[in-house]
């Protein structure tokens, strides 16, 4: 797909969510605490021998052999637990990229499912050959819907986003509350995985799924998933004119940059979900030792 150059989207002042895991190459590397992954580095095991690193773990007590001079009447090389180095491993995980978007009547809602739809079977046709998936749920009226369950085939996708629901009000908590429980259950299904949350709103939740007022319940949600460590990022969709800030205050409870994109179509919201991506990647890869 070609880039459009005339496209920059604009950020908002948003702290990135502190994340481990990161993106790079055709599929991601995540550091795992798991004795699965390439060795890549050691760190101090603070007198645990699980999963040591014996190369390490050796050149860490080298220097101390002439000063045990008691231990080695007994062993060729004494070693104690304040020498012990763990392994620090890396693995190939999969990135699950869900959207969430707003399908009621409050935004331009053909443009943007024109351009989430575009965006999706974008992602997934560069996710050719890789674990990669995409999924999709939508909000309107009273209620959430998960159109597309992550899936890495272009032609499930297809199908599942012909006739897909909009109109009505803006059951914004409902949609956190559904992509939450969704990304909550593939990390347990999948716990290398590596969910990215795009949220596609104006911020301007109206219906509650419970007792709270609707705003209230909406980022009491949003909070929650930030506590799962799902990375997230906010693309808002109100007029500048009368952008009242919603947007930006869901993004700080997603702990999430928020972008504006004053032409939304699928060329723009692939560009801007492969930015953040790349953008993870430069912040928190890991140096693999040679």
């Amino acid at each position: 797909m070609r880039s459009d150059p005339s496209f920059t989207p604009r950020k908002l002042d948003t702290p990135l969510d502190k994340i481990v895991r990161h993106v790079a190459g055709r599929r991601s590397r995540t550091r795992t605490e798991r004795k699965r992954g390439r060795y890549v580095q050691s760190r101090w095991a603070n007198g645990n021998p699980y999963d040591l690193a014996f190369d390490a773990t050796l050149r860490a007590a080298a220097p101390y052999q002439g000063q045990r001079t008691e231990e080695r009447k007994r062993v060729a090389f004494a070693i104690r637990p304040n020498d012990y180095m763990r392994k620090i491993r890396v693995r190939r995980s999969a990135n699950l990229i869900l959207f969430l978007v707003d399908a009621s009547w409050s935004m331009a809602v053909a443009e943007r499912m024109a351009a989430t739809k575009g965006a999706i079977l974008s992602l997934l046709t560069d996710a050719y050959q890789r674990r990669d998936r995409v999924g999709l749920i939508v909000f309107q009226k009273d209620r959430a819907t998960e159109v597309l369950p992550p899936t890495n085939s272009v032609i499930l996708a297809q199908r599942a986003m012909t006739n897909i629901p909009i109109g009505g009000k803006t059951p914004l908590s409902a949609g956190l509350h559904l992509a939450y429980d969704v990304l909550r259950q593939e990390k347990i299904l999948h716990p290398d995985v590596m969910p990215l949350l795009i949220v596609l709103t104006d911020g301007a939740g109206n219906v509650a799924i419970g007792h709270l007022p609707p705003l209230e319940e909406t980022y009491r949600i949003a909070t929650q998933i930030a506590e799962e460590k799902i990375h997230s990022i906010v693309i808002n969709m109100e007029h500048t004119a009368f952008d009242q800030g919603l947007a930006q205050t869901l993004a700080d409870h997603l702990n999430a940059p928020c972008y504006t994109i004053n032409e939304l179509h699928a060329e723009n919201l692939y560009q801007t979900v492969r930015q953040e991506m790349v953008q993870r990647s430069n912040i928190h890869t890991p140096v693999e030792l040679k």
